[in-house]
């Protein structure tokens, strides 16, 4: 008879998240143990508590799950995990910090129902936060030309760096856009524009987006008004607005949630799956 299936929710925050916590119900998890508090340092006996209460064929119907609102601290909690296992002693494990992972697959799944993202020219407003540099990724790892946005070009310059590193023949450039005057400027000649920056900034005006030639999809990821993209609605699903096809944030949610899902439960298919920005949307591609 097989075990349980046990979710063990690695939490960076004070608290652990509720939301994370009902998903993982919704997705069939038998026992839920939510630790807060996690850290690179703390998260050993964590680990260690998962691995060796269980042997054999029956390390995978335990699995951990790193969430909380600090996605740096995530990722060095991730890295602790790994190190932590050895041999043939580890669970599945699958991080998704702030929905960062979730999120941005979810995006570019979005922009790829409408593009052939090999030959797409795209621009990432907010490309060096959590979400914009996983959808920087996401469109290098398709072998899209990407434009990575930020008020700070430095901070620009060195994601594709980081991206680089995961994707050598990355097509690549930094561009500094602070203000919306700005965005519209680095836009110029693109198909694709995903806003993932703070909540509740204007990146890019309602006359920028109609004014926009040749752009063919633009994904709005902020959620808290006023919108990243003006003129774009948080239910937008795939809306034709002035030719351009638009998604709002709610309008990408549905796919987010199915990766979350699908995500956690293939933890549980065996003991040694990582799944980070690349896995869960190569996973989404089959929902």
């Amino acid at each position: 008879m097989p075990k349980p299936l046990i979710l063990v929710q690695l939490d960076t925050d004070a608290q652990p998240s509720v939301f994370d916590g009902v998903v993982a119900v919704d997705a069939g998890v038998q026992h839920l143990f939510r630790h807060s508090g996690i850290t690179a340092e703390n998260v050993r006996d964590r680990v260690h508590g998962a691995i060796f209460t269980r042997g054999g064929d029956d390390l995978r119907y335990t699995a951990l799950f790193i969430g909380g609102s600090d996605v740096a601290a995530g990722e060095a909690v991730l890295k602790a995990v790994k190190k932590a296992f050895f041999g043939p002693m580890r669970v599945s494990v699958m991080l998704d910090s702030n929905g960062s992972n979730t999120t941005a697959a979810a995006a570019v799944l979005a922009a790829r129902k409408h593009l052939d993202l090999s030959q797409t020219k795209a621009l990432v407003l907010g490309g060096t936060g959590p979400v914009g540099r996983r959808a920087v990724l996401l469109l290098a790892r398709e072998g899209a030309t990407v434009r990575v946005a930020s008020r700070d070009a430095a901070r620009a310059e060195q994601v594709c760096v980081d991206v680089r590193q995961a994707v050598p023949a990355a097509k690549l450039s930094a561009h500094a856009a602070g203000k919306p005057e700005e965005a519209a400027e680095v836009l110029k000649g693109c198909e694709l524009v995903i806003a993932a920056g703070a909540a509740g900034v204007e990146l890019l005006t309602k006359e920028s987006l109609a004014a926009a030639q040749g752009l063919k999809v633009a994904v709005d990821l902020n959620a808290v008004p006023p919108a990243g993209i003006g003129g774009i609605e948080a239910f937008d699903k795939a809306v034709e607005r002035r030719g351009v096809v638009c998604y709002g944030p709610l309008g990408v949610g549905g796919t987010k949630m199915k990766i979350h899902k699908a995500g956690l439960k293939q933890l549980f298919e065996r003991n040694d799956a990582v799944l980070d920005a690349a896995e869960l949307y190569e996973l989404g591609k089959s929902l």
